[in-house]
């Protein structure tokens, strides 16, 4: 029986390279690339024209849903100014 000598070779510690299982990438960070997508979410209006918006919005519409969106973000912007009363 020959002795062979190819159980004494150590394995090099990688740390440069690609990882492995990264299908060719490169090394990155963990993290998503869709959180930018949101925006700052400011539509472009003061608080004032959505609460006229929405204002007219439940004043105009007949859909169940539309109005009871409307009417608690109506309630949240005036509990915010202390105008709301139950």
């Amino acid at each position: 029986m020959t002795h062979s000598n190819l159980s004494k070779i150590k394995p090099k510690l990688r740390t440069t390279g690609q990882v492995s299982g990264n299908f060719g990438r490169s090394k990155s960070k963990a993290g998503s690339t869709l959180n930018d997508l949101g925006g700052s979410g400011n539509i472009g209006a003061s608080q004032d024209e959505y609460l006229s918006r929405l204002y007219s919005a439940f004043d105009s519409t007949t859909n169940k849903q539309l109005r009871q969106f409307a009417f608690i973000e109506i309630r949240k912007i005036l509990i915010q100014r202390n105008l709301w009363e139950d």
